[in-house]
């Protein structure tokens, strides 16, 4: 009986001296590992050291040592503030990838919408309407272009006024008759007969329209003065 438990605690011990072996191989092992990195980096770091070196002095550029300290701990620093930088350029990147369809779809609707535009015939227009400025611009001197700024709210109440349908309309029924008349053979009335016609109901509402028009013309001068 005690043998049984003399072979058992053997037993025990010896796969416990494996594991603290197979522990100790291990890091052995993860030790040359970091050896051969340290030893790979020096070789690496020295290189770089002297080709950096070489490069700064055929550039005449010397460095201080202090001053690259300096760097380094604002570096080490500013890590915080560098991620907030790098988080922004990321959200700056999916932004653009996001607003970019969007944005070729603008363009080409506006594409199609000049298309149309040409097809209307609107740029020809414009391009028309470039002698016509020209042309205003060369007959008009800089005293007539300040009297056109100093009246322009004038102008524009007498065109609104205009475009009044009654107005259109008055203004339209002149122009009719106007052409009407047969200005070549218009018939020379004397005296008796202009006598005679001014007792016509037609040219007693005329006189009647022209001499209320005129009273009102002298009633609205009187009333600016």
């Amino acid at each position: 009986m005690e043998d049984k438990i003399m072979n058992e605690r053997l037993d025990k011990l010896e796969n416990k001296i494996d594991l603290l072996l197979e522990y100790v191989n291990q890091q052995r092992l993860n030790t040359a590992v970091v050896e051969d990195l340290a030893s790979d980096l020096g070789i690496i770091g020295k290189d770089f050291y002297d080709t950096a070196v070489e490069e700064l002095d055929k550039r005449q550029v010397e460095i201080d040592p202090s001053e690259l300290t300096d760097l380094m701990i604002s570096l080490m620093r500013n890590i915080g503030n560098f991620r907030i930088v790098m988080n922004t350029f990321e959200m700056a990147i999916d932004l653009t990838k996001e607003i970019g369809p969007m944005a070729n779809e603008a363009i080409i609707d506006f594409t199609k919408k000049l298309a149309v535009w040409e097809q209307k015939g609107y740029f020809a227009f414009v391009k028309d309407i470039g002698p016509i400025i020209e042309n205003i611009i060369d007959g008009l001197t800089p005293k007539d272009m300040r009297d056109l700024a100093d009246n322009v709210m004038l102008i524009l109440n007498t065109v609104k006024d205009i475009t009044q349908p009654n107005m259109l309309k008055s203004i339209d029924n002149a122009v009719r008759l106007y052409a009407s008349i047969e200005t070549e053979n218009i018939p020379s009335y004397s005296v008796w007969r202009l006598i005679r016609e001014m007792n016509s109901p037609e040219m007693k509402r005329a006189i009647g329209f022209g001499i209320t028009f005129m009273k009102n013309m002298s009633k609205n001068m009187d009333n600016k003065n």
